[in-house]
């Protein structure tokens, strides 16, 4: 725990605390056991855990749960995620405070790509990546998914060129649905 104290004129030293670092520790380790009873559901039901995030706190707190499979996602499947990973959830009382709201849906056309697997899958896909560091001055970059080897991505921006980047470089990558 970090403090921070201020002499006033009077001498004495008030002690203020941050306790932000905490409570976002807290929030993730509790997004983690989120995380595996969802990986768990989905894996048996043939689904795919794309994103998990818990927003807001106190009584507005929103459970947001992105799932997929290849064919696509159904309301059923939203449906069951919820009813079962809420069951569970509710259970093992997980969330603490118990109040919150359960969002599950799929992570739409232009979903968001993180993890190795995502760039396995839809290599040949038209994604949008924000580069951490430049490369070749730029860190914004739209082109085809050329490839995903040994944790480096491969982009083709144009036809004929190709730019390479590590998995680590990436602060955000969706794929570009183009209509």
């Amino acid at each position: 725990m970090e403090s921070v104290e201020i002499e006033h004129e009077s001498g004495r030293k008030p002690t203020f605390l941050f306790l932000q670092s905490r409570i976002m520790a807290a929030r993730d380790t509790v997004v983690e056991k989120i995380q595996v009873i969802a990986e768990r559901v989905a894996a048996s039901e043939g689904l795919e855990i794309v994103d998990v995030q818990l927003l807001g706190g106190g009584g507005t707190r929103v459970l947001r749960m992105f799932i997929d499979r290849p064919e696509g996602v159904t309301h059923a499947d939203c449906e069951l995620m919820s009813q079962q990973v809420g069951t569970i959830l509710d259970v093992e009382d997980i969330i603490p405070g118990g109040k919150y709201t359960l969002e599950v849906s799929s992570p739409g056309v232009e979903r968001k790509l993180s993890r190795p697997r995502d760039f396995e899958r839809f290599t040949g896909q038209k994604i949008k990546v924000t580069l951490r560091e430049p490369v070749e001055e730029k860190s914004h970059w739209m082109g085809t998914l050329a490839g995903f080897t040994a944790g480096v991505i491969t982009l083709e921006p144009a036809p004929g060129k190709t730019i390479q980047f590590p998995l680590e470089q990436v602060e955000k990558a969706n794929l570009k649905f183009e209509w």
